[in-house]
């Protein structure tokens, strides 16, 4: 029986796809009991199976010898399958919906497939569901070093300060500026802070390029932390916040940590009104397209493994050198290794120095071509 082949086999493996396999299973959550022997936190399993909605289409379909026939089996619907993946101690991690015309259709079926079928509301009526989970037993890290990098550039009034205000949450704590060719004496300042704090382990660098995105991957790279974790130098994400985050990584809760601002109230100011209103809508556009919640993806504040980010790198090749921001680079990169996602709400606060570097029109056009990058690489695919 299947069961007994899950027993059979000698993991752990990376991937354990179950294809159609839950409608033949005699006891399916003690099927589910028994992956965990092969699992480790980064194994995923991949459930793919019928909707039941086409249950009575498909039996008219057998009948009619358009269908090879089978033996009675479980009609099971997504939430039946996420109900048992969490009896059993696994965590669900996004779901999707395929093929929504099972035939050739005088040769337009791939195309109703590949641009139709995906839709939101229309995938709901695909032939085929599937659901990406991990395992949560025994999910926790220990302890682990960690790195803050502080991308910075034009923010000499906030160096210091983030400093002070950074608690030490975890026994090597590493702060790490990379800053952008600032013309208000900023790298100045972040090498006066160095030398002012020689209890905290600080290291000071200049990008070698242009935007965040680059500043990013220069601070992971030199990064020696287990986790990697982003504070935006303006600090309207409060330093005082960090340690959240470390402790969702630390304990197993995500593999990939965003910050929201849009779940508190803001701060007056500290949002202008059409940046709001834009990032409320890219949220649900993203969360559709990644297929697991946003609410807020221009949060500076990103935290994730050095293990991961470096899985992340390697796999880089799939979506190119894409991203001026750095934000996307790392969620389409954490969607696409089905990493849990989590997002962790701070508050938002107005700036005391400086002023944003964001903007509304140039980088609102960025947005709508991350979302067309975006459908192309995930769904149209």
């Amino acid at each position: 029986e299947s069961e007994d082949l899950i027993n059979s086999l000698d993991g752990p493996f990376d991937v354990i796809i179950l294809s159609d396999m839950v409608g033949f299973l005699e006891d399916c959550q003690t099927a589910l009991d028994n992956l965990h022997t092969i699992c480790t936190p980064d194994t995923r399993i991949i459930i793919s199976y019928y909707s039941h909605m086409w249950e009575p289409v498909l039996n008219i379909a057998q009948k009619l010898g358009g269908k090879m026939p089978q033996v009675a089996q479980n009609w099971l619907s997504t939430d039946d399958i996420s109900s048992l993946l969490r009896l059993s101690d696994f965590d669900e991690i996004k779901r999707e919906w395929r093929q929504l015309l099972p035939i050739k259709l005088l040769g337009i079926g791939a195309a109703v497939n590949r641009f139709i079928g995906t839709l939101p509301i229309v995938r709901k009526a695909c032939l085929r569901n599937y659901i990406v989970a991990r395992s949560v037993k025994d999910v926790s890290l220990g302890d682990l070093s960690a790195t803050v990098l502080v991308p910075c550039r034009n923010e000499k009034g906030n160096i210091e300060n983030a400093v002070k205000r950074l608690p030490k949450f975890c026994k090597n704590l590493e702060l790490l500026y990379v800053e952008g060719h600032s013309s208000d004496g900023t790298y100045e300042e972040c090498l006066r802070v160095k030398d002012a704090y020689p209890d905290v382990d600080i290291k000071v660098f200049q990008q070698p390029g242009k935007g965040k995105g680059d500043a990013v991957r220069k601070g992971f790279n030199e990064a020696s932390g287990d986790v990697l974790m982003i504070l935006d130098a303006d600090l309207t994400v409060p330093p005082e916040s960090m340690p959240k985050f470390y402790n969702a990584i630390k304990n197993g809760k995500g593999n990939f940590i965003n910050g929201t601002r849009l779940v508190y109230p803001l701060e007056p100011g500290a949002m202008r009104f059409l940046n709001f209103w834009a990032n409320r809508s890219f949220a649900v556009i993203f969360s559709f397209l990644l297929n697991q919640r946003f609410t807020d993806t221009l949060c500076g504040t990103k935290v994730l493994t050095k293990n991961h980010y470096d899985t992340i790198v390697a796999n880089r090749d799939y979506f190119g050198e894409f991203d001026p921001f750095g934000d996307f680079d790392l969620i389409f990169g954490a969607a696409k290794l089905n990493l849990k996602i989590i997002e962790i709400p701070v508050r938002y606060a107005d700036r005391n120095y400086g002023e944003t570097q964001i903007s509304r029109f140039s980088h609102g056009w960025l947005l709508v071509r991350m979302v067309i990058f975006a459908y192309r690489k995930l769904k149209a695919f």
